[in-house]
């Protein structure tokens, strides 16, 4: 069932799909890192704000709703994925509620303020879900939809948008119904214009070294080298949003310690895991190195596909400890955090010694952009496409036989019509 008709059978819903369609023609305005900077350190105006939310929050919403109708038929139909879209369904109708009202009134720029929050914390859990609905999916046709390219696609357009309407309603909410935190006071919003990277590397590798040791009771330690070619000699500072910044190196960290723990569990002593820092004119690199046995080359495609692990599926529970690996989306939506400021995530592997992973991010806050999905003809045909055969040979697992000169020939001739 698609999902416009399943928002059509729901009565409250029927204008969904009209506004979708609706919001959808129009293409989300790109935010950079300067600009969340400069409004709201310099020019922080709740009314601009909620102008400026009311139309692009249903605008980033319509056009990656509409994507969703390209999903398997069979996919959409799964308990997990009816919730997921009654739950944008209802943001999408929430936020429209505004489109009319007057923002000189302070009971609506409050009213937003709180129907913000309330979506937030209704999307909390939109990322199990959608893995949830993945698994239903298998488990009920005996298909896995991550195979196909276009849910590839789709997931990773899908989690970008969700992190960058949670950037917006965070800087709103935080810049002008937050408390101040004491602890980090210079703070806007979510972003730190003076971002300590290598602290933000101490304290990702922190949590990663407990989960370790509660695993394995023992973990690597970490050695630490910073270049700052700008100014040598200074601690590496950026503007950027910590808490995406550690989500990566946490989900590195864990990798990388499992992998070497794992790799020299006969060993008494367990190899570091280093970490490269480097701040040049237009790039923040930061290179984490492990020696924990590597990747071949074929696999390293498949750590960037949603579902694929290379460690045994956890079993859920419901304490809050956190699995140290095993669910196959820490990789794909890491590197959706880097890129969504215009950076990039990569792997680099040695089978047999280890992998070296590098976070690229823009050193300058007007480079950082975010980079967001839209809904439009290149879209539209991407999922249109069947998958054509491979135009490259592809090696046999068996090496072919040939009994003499004769079939040899035959196969040369064979092989050349083409």
């Amino acid at each position: 069932m698609k999902f416009a008709q399943f928002l059509i059978k729901n009565a409250a819903m029927a204008n969904v799909p009209k506004q979708i369609e609706r919001f959808c023609k129009y293409s989300p305005s790109p935010l950079s890192m300067k600009q969340f900077l400069d409004f709201g350190s310099s020019n922080a105006c709740e009314k601009t704000s909620f102008v400026f939310l009311r139309q692009e929050l249903p605008v980033r919403l319509a056009n990656i709703m509409k994507e969703i109708d390209f999903l398997p038929d069979k996919l959409l139909s799964t308990p997990s994925l009816q919730l997921l879209t009654s739950w944008y369904a209802q943001s999408f109708m929430e936020i429209l509620q505004f489109q009319e009202k007057d923002p000189e009134d302070r009971k609506v720029l409050s009213d937003f303020s709180e129907v913000l929050i309330n979506i937030r914390n209704r999307h909390n859990n939109v990322v199990p879900t959608m893995a949830q609905g993945v698994i239903e999916y298998k488990e009920a046709f005996g298909v896995d939809p991550v195979t196909n390219q276009n849910v590839q696609y789709f997931l990773d357009r899908f989690y970008m948008s969700r992190i960058s309407t949670r950037m917006l309603m965070n800087q709103h909410t935080l810049i002008f119904h937050g408390s101040t935190n004491p602890a980090h006071p210079k703070h806007i919003g979510s972003i730190d214009p003076n971002c300590d990277v290598v602290e933000v590397v101490k304290d990702a590798y922190e949590s990663s070294k407990m989960l370790c040791d509660q695993y394995y009771l023992t973990s690597p330690e970490v050695e630490i080298k910073q270049v700052n070619a700008k100014a040598p000699g200074q601690a590496l500072r950026m503007v950027y949003v910590p808490s995406h910044l550690y989500h990566m190196l946490f989900e590195l960290f864990k990798n990388a310690m499992r992998a070497a723990v794992e790799m020299h569990e006969s060993s008494s002593v367990v190899p570091p895991v280093k970490v490269r820092v480097s701040l040049g004119n237009e790039d923040l690199t930061i290179q984490m190195s492990d020696r924990g046995g590597g990747v071949p080359l074929r696999k390293i495609d498949r750590l960037f596909s949603y579902m694929y692990s290379t460690a045994p599926s956890p079993v859920m529970d419901n304490s809050r400890n956190a699995p140290l690996a095993g669910f196959g989306y820490g990789l794909p939506i890491s590197r959706l955090y880097a890129k969504y400021f215009q950076g990039d995530l990569q792997l680099y592997s040695m089978e047999g010694y280890g992998t070296s992973a590098v976070i690229y991010l823009k050193a300058l806050s007007s480079d950082s952009v975010e980079r967001l999905p839209v809904f439009n003809k290149s879209a539209w045909r991407h999922y249109q496409m069947s998958s054509e055969a491979d135009d490259w040979c592809i090696p046999s697992s068996e090496p072919k036989k040939l009994g003499n000169a004769a079939a040899l020939c035959d196969l040369i001739i064979l092989n050349g019509k083409h």
